[in-house]
């Protein structure tokens, strides 16, 4: 196990390369079951969500390649092999594999998702999707059973917007008999980069992107070749820490579109934004940042997985900003640890109150998940001193090569192995 080191203070210069989207790469990855030939997906994060999904499929009979952003996937051999358990718990998103092994197989076993601690983030719409569509689901000693003679048709009502839900019926419905229509359907850029690969592959599908998604099932999906769409979390947090420090940064390999609601909360602050057809240049500028307030909301509003990053930023802005997160209420993790650094910040309920400008000081942190990781890597760049990050892993499930990029923009981060008391400490607080 290792831990990120950051000294802070730094002003950054030079482009920054944003990777393929995470939150694509999962569900792409899983997608792969559904088809008879080879799949190839270019472009996708070196992350260790991506790898923890390429050994799930190799485990089940797929012939897998991952090599220089490409995989290679030869689904032919694959069978309905249960997972209950081992690399399924590593990542929240192990959950594709119930949908396409169940449009694939009609049978699955898997273990219920690991991944961030976020508090509850149930899979009931998931099942009631299955279910709607003939398949039936039990929970039986810390797995999901899902059975079906076949699948059909149905309309499906989602209750809340998932992006989760909204895709995992999407990979059940591809080869079930008839037609299905997903009502209330997350909108997703990530969604549409799924509809596009099942397309691909010779399903059929309209709506993607809207809230009304119709599906008419096919009786057999082939290989492609798939590129997959930028990062906007990454490109987002990247945003953030040119904001917060950087002279002239440009984020290159993004679709601004994708990120305009950040754009926008930037631009209110006070940073110059200048978008370009797939770069969006930063500077700080010479005026106080201004305080804004932020409420995350499903695509396209303010996504949630930016609001911890931005909340670093706001520590240095002058008053009293506001951050309610309508999404995931427990997503104040980072807080405690901002503390520790020397922000001024109150969580009431699920909004935050951070009052700026208030100088950082590097301190010794830890990362509880992904989005809180990145937050603490940008308060380590702004902060006087360094800035000790453990945890890391939570971080790279989400960022490829995150050192050497920030590096390459005058970051001063490199990592060190941490010591033997250290560990012992980290495995502790695991209990």
């Amino acid at each position: 196990m290792e831990k990120l080191l950051i000294e802070g203070g730094h002003r950054l210069n030079g482009t920054i390369q944003v990777s393929g989207a995470k939150n694509s790469a999962v569900a792409l990855i899983p997608a792969a079951i559904l088809a008879n030939s080879t799949v190839t997906i270019d472009q996708l994060p070196d992350i260790s969500d991506v790898r923890h999904l390429c050994e799930l499929l190799e485990e089940i009979g797929g012939k897998v390649d991952f090599t220089d952003n490409v995989l290679t996937v030869d689904p032919s051999h694959m069978i309905s092999m249960p997972l209950p358990n081992g690399r399924v718990k590593k990542l929240r998103a192990s959950y594709y594999i119930m949908g396409a092994m169940l449009g694939r197989f009609k049978k699955a076993v898997v273990g219920l998702p690991g991944g961030c601690n976020l508090g509850p983030r149930p899979i009931d719409q998931h099942i009631k999707g299955f279910e709607a569509m003939g398949a039936t689901v039990t929970n039986e000693q810390g797995a999901i059973y899902l059975r079906a003679d076949e699948l059909r048709g149905a309309r499906i009502y989602l209750d809340v917007v998932s992006v989760g839900a909204t895709i995992n019926i999407m990979l059940a419905a591809v080869l079930a008999k008839g037609q299905t229509v997903i009502e209330n359907a997350a909108k997703e850029p990530e969604i549409i980069d799924v509809a596009t690969l099942l397309s691909s592959m010779g399903a059929r599908i309209k709506g993607a992107g809207t809230d009304v998604i119709r599906i008419d099932g096919v009786k057999e999906l082939h290989g492609c070749r798939h590129s997959i769409i930028p990062d906007r979390i990454e490109a987002g947090t990247f945003m953030v820490m040119a904001a917060a420090m950087g002279e002239h940064v440009i984020v290159d390999n993004v679709i601004p579109q994708h990120v305009e609601s950040l754009t926008a909360k930037l631009r209110e602050m006070g940073v110059v934004v200048n978008v370009k057809d797939e770069q969006i240049e930063i500077s700080r500028g010479k005026l106080p940042l201004k305080k804004v307030d932020v409420k995350t909301l499903v695509h396209p509003g303010f996504p949630t997985d930016l609001q911890q990053p931005l909340s670093v930023l706001l520590t240095q802005a002058k008053g009293s900003s506001i951050v309610t997160d309508t999404i995931y209420g427990a997503r104040f993790k980072h807080v405690d640890e901002l503390r520790r650094m020397g922000a001024d910040i109150k969580v009431e309920s699920s909004s935050a109150i951070i009052d700026g400008p208030t100088p950082l000081q590097g301190a010794k942190v830890k990362a509880s998940e992904l989005r809180a990781g990145a937050a603490l890597v940008v308060a380590g760049i702004i902060a006087n001193g360094v800035t000790e990050i453990t945890g890391v892993e939570h971080i790279y499930r989400g960022y490829s090569h995150l050192v050497e990029k920030l590096q390459g923009i005058g970051v001063k981060i490199w990592t060190e192995d941490l010591e033997v008391d250290e560990e012992e400490n980290m495995s502790i607080d695991q209990l």
